[in-house]
């Protein structure tokens, strides 16, 4: 098993390390014609690599060198670059109904709350417990895509310490999701400081300060290599 230290982070040696032992996989598979691409349209480093090409192979080989990469230990599931919306599988079609309305579901919470912290801390006030349950439950459904987690600030003070600021309470809210039995693997922590204030408010309005989640990409929670490969 791959340590929760390794999968949190998604380091690029991690990640450099893991789609070596791909291409190994793949090759000794058949399906050195393959491309994979361990990293999401965002840009975040992902165990769920995309896979494309191939088209000589063979569906056989293509669903064979699928599976052999997603056995390697550390990758967390494969998908096929979809051809667009017309091409998408029943799988997939489904998968982004779900995370769309979990979104919505924590975006619902969230709008008449906010979870609070500490003055000037990333540490995240008792009176928010319960808060966190509620968006750790509406999280479920999505579990198997990576959701993004984002901390913002007002814009009084010195901005260098407000990214920080904003960046470490997204990493407090991440673990406690994680203690509520979200997977690790799947959230991602990030700041912006006060770089991105509400529409309508003054940089400088406490409103500012808030945490927001977003679902930046659908995977599946298992690894199905033999779903349709795309036409590549």
């Amino acid at each position: 098993m791959i340590s929760i230290g390794s999968t949190m982070a998604h380091g690029p040696a991690f990640i450099a390390d893991l789609a070596e032992r791909a291409s190994t996989a793949r090759d000794k598979a058949g399906g050195a014609g393959i491309t994979m691409h361990f990293a999401t349209p965002q840009g975040w480093l992902t165990r769920h690599p995309e896979l494309n090409g191939g088209r000589g192979l063979g569906s056989a080989t293509r669903a064979r060198a699928a599976a052999a990469i997603a056995a390697v230990p550390g990758v967390g599931g494969v998908h096929w670059r979809s051809s667009g919306r017309q091409g998408q599988t029943a799988i997939e079609s489904k998968a982004v109904q779900g995370s769309l309305h979990c979104q919505k579901d924590v975006e619902a919470i969230l709008k008449a709350r906010s979870i609070r912290f500490s003055e000037a801390s990333a540490s995240i006030d008792p009176a928010s417990e319960k808060l966190l349950d509620e968006v750790a439950s509406a999280l479920g459904p999505c579990v198997g895509s990576i959701i993004a987690i984002t901390g913002h600030t007002d814009s009084a003070g010195d901005e260098g310490a407000n990214l920080a600021l904003s960046r470490a309470r997204a990493e407090a809210v991440r673990w406690a999701l994680v203690g509520r039995g979200i997977p690790a693997d799947g959230l991602r922590a990030n700041g912006k400081g006060s770089s991105d204030p509400l529409e309508g408010l003054d940089p400088v309005d406490p409103a500012n300060r808030r945490i927001e989640f977003s679902v930046i990409e659908t995977m599946p929670l298992k690894p199905t290599p033999v779903d349709t490969p795309g036409p590549g």
